[in-house]
């Protein structure tokens, strides 16, 4: 009997009526809040948002209220946490009401089903009644149609609006922010928040043309022997945030000069951080007319050449603090390569002959391409994660001819990728959403991929005893136990970072997160040791070097800590300069980039 009551009431016209309206009714909702959600956000613009433009007023009236920077600070975090919300209600709405809708197609299906096999008894369906009918299921369809039209329409413009006026918000705008609170140059109209809106080349010969013939000798570029690469610092964070260098200085202080051995200007600005390969130490700089490679002798801070990359005519937008020449470069024995954010890439030689030049392709991102170049095989090892296109490649070091390139399955990242000395060998190491991935960097193949991280990626990973980590503001802390079957051995989301990368040995995984936090975790099981907040944004990242991590602050404070379970402080050195380049080590000494100059560190 209960079963005859259960088929009637699920098989009666009644309850799918009642599905389908309910169903409209929920959908028409959901369209309209998605509207409103469109007209608020055009009304209320969370970018220049008039409580900030007051607090900095008043900031200007008087720079040394600290409290106003804190409250400034987290205004600006709320606003970029009100932009991953907005994509996520945007994406949550979507779902819904295409739900809603199939489920009140269905239920009028039915209905319209059970007519036709089942018409109710004593009913007349005359040609009027039939006419109205149809008139009414018309105008309920136009209606429903015109409300998804509208709904999907709004949708789209809430997006396009947040990717432009928001997009930069998880590294661009708290920088710009802070740095301008620090400097005491406080204006709203310098937060660059606009959306990059230059359009990829067209790369159909990028992997043959743009290589200029050689002007000095060719040598054949071998893998740096382990001995070579411990004896110099040829790379972005040197094996990925960690140094064998002995006899590093821990204390020094720019004003007076005490321990400052040499410091020498830079001609131009940029973000990259000093490597080092034999005496000279290579550094990048550029400006909207030029962007130029530059070695200095590492005993003496002379200059001793500047080669000029690129025609000047390639103009992409870029965030202010990306700047053209965030990334990293990288050096052999037989010269230094740079990458630069007009997608242009050379090889210099020690004494300053271009050796080779290509254009990749102008980026097309958000911030201005910056991720740092790595080597493995002879190779320069390029990740390329643009808009359109993203892909990681091999280029010869000795001429700079495409060895292979691999298409990835990912999105728009600001990573650097890491050659990882693993027991099974070597590995070229990414990240970028959603993946970690290892490459063979013999050929390129994808060996294997783990899905761990979301959103625009900025910290580069970190790897140490088999086990390599990876982070992203708005995500997690991941680390991945690699072997025959790579597996995660431990996450969290209680720390994260969007610009430092982090530092790990054996032991302990050291982690500073861009508003100055640095955190101490475990490893190999994740347990959080201790967390100690330094007041100052973090935009370098940390290096681990003789038992110690050396962490420098947009102050210019290098805060020296030892590697251990315990926070236990060592030193707080002053350079009296904004920095935001991770430093280089060389024995008994410390390579600092400030924002316009290059220092020596040393007993």
């Amino acid at each position: 009997m209960s079963q005859d009551i259960l088929k009637n009431t699920w098989g009666s016209n009644r309850f799918w009526n009642r599905v389908a309206v309910v169903a409209g009714v929920f959908a028409l909702l959901v369209g309209v809040l998605m509207i409103a959600n469109y007209i608020q956000f055009k009304k209320a613009d969370p970018v220049n948002m008039p409580v900030i433009n007051s607090l900095v007023e008043r900031l200007n009236e008087n720079p040394a209220d600290s409290s106003l920077r804190t409250q400034i600070r987290t205004l600006d975090l709320l606003s970029r946490k009100a932009y991953f919300t907005s994509q996520w209600q945007i994406r949550t709405g979507g779902y819904m009401l295409l739900a809603a809708l199939a489920l009140m197609i269905i239920a009028m299906q039915v209905i319209e089903y059970r007519k036709k096999i089942n018409p109710m008894p004593g009913a007349e369906n005359t040609d009027e009644t039939l006419l109205q009918n149809r008139k009414a299921r018309k105008w309920i369809v136009i209606s429903g149609a015109a409300i998804l039209v509208a709904t999907i329409f709004f949708g789209f413009l809430t997006k396009n609006d947040l990717t432009e006026r928001l997009g930069m918000m998880n590294r661009g705008s708290e920088a710009s922010l802070v740095r301008d609170l620090e400097s005491g140059e406080i204006q709203v109209n310098n937060l660059d928040l606009s959306d990059s809106t230059a359009s990829v080349a067209e790369q159909t010969a990028n992997d043959t043309s743009g290589i200029l013939p050689s002007t000095a000798e060719k040598t054949t570029s071998e893998n740096p022997t382990p001995t070579a690469i411990n004896d110099n610092f040829p790379n972005f964070r040197g094996n990925a945030g960690v140094s064998t260098k002995k006899n590093i200085p821990v204390k020094w202080d720019g004003a007076s000069g005490t321990n400052v051995l040499w410091k020498t200007a830079i001609p131009l600005a940029g973000n990259n951080s000093p490597i080092i390969w034999g005496d000279n130490i290579y550094v990048t700089g550029s400006s909207t007319e030029k962007q130029e490679i530059y070695a200095f002798n590492r005993n003496s801070g002379e200059l001793l050449w500047s080669v000029r990359v690129g025609n000047g005519t390639k103009k992409p937008k870029v965030n202010e603090e990306t700047g053209y020449a965030a990334p990293t470069a990288v050096a052999d024995a037989n010269g230094v390569y740079a990458i630069f954010a007009t997608g242009d890439i050379a090889g210099v030689s020690p004494d300053g002959k271009k050796m080779w030049e290509r254009d990749l392709g102008l980026p097309e991102n958000h911030y201005g391409h910056a991720s740092s170049l790595a080597y493995a095989n002879g190779n320069i090892i390029v990740q390329f994660d643009q808009r359109s296109s993203q892909k990681i490649m091999a280029l010869s070091a000795e001429n700079g001819a495409t060895v292979w390139s691999t298409g990835r399955t990912v999105k728009t990242s600001w990573s650097s990728p890491i050659v990882a000395g693993t027991p099974g060998g070597n590995l070229v190491l990414t990240v970028a959403e959603p993946y970690m991935v290892a490459y063979n960097p013999a050929n390129g193949k994808e060996l294997w991929k783990i899905e761990c991280i979301s959103g625009e990626v900025g910290p580069s990973p970190a790897y140490s005893n088999g086990i390599v980590f990876s982070v992203n503001d708005y995500s997690k802390v991941t680390a991945i136990k690699i072997g025959d079957q790579p597996s995660v051995l431990w996450e969290t989301d209680e720390y994260l970072s969007d610009i430092p990368s982090p530092a790990a040995n054996d032991k302990y995984l050291f982690l500073a997160t861009s508003y100055g936090t640095m955190v101490c975790y475990d490893a190999v099981t994740g347990e959080k040791y201790w967390e100690k907040d330094f007041g100052k944004n973090i935009y370098a990242s940390p290096m681990i070097v003789e038992n110690r991590v050396y962490v420098s602050d947009i102050s210019g404070v290098m805060h020296i800590f030892a590697a251990d379970k315990e926070f236990k402080p060592i030193a707080e050195s002053k350079l009296g300069e904004f920095i935001a380049a991770t430093p280089a080590f060389t024995n008994g000494r410390i390579y600092l980039r400030g924002e316009a100059t290059l220092y020596c560190i040393g007993k």
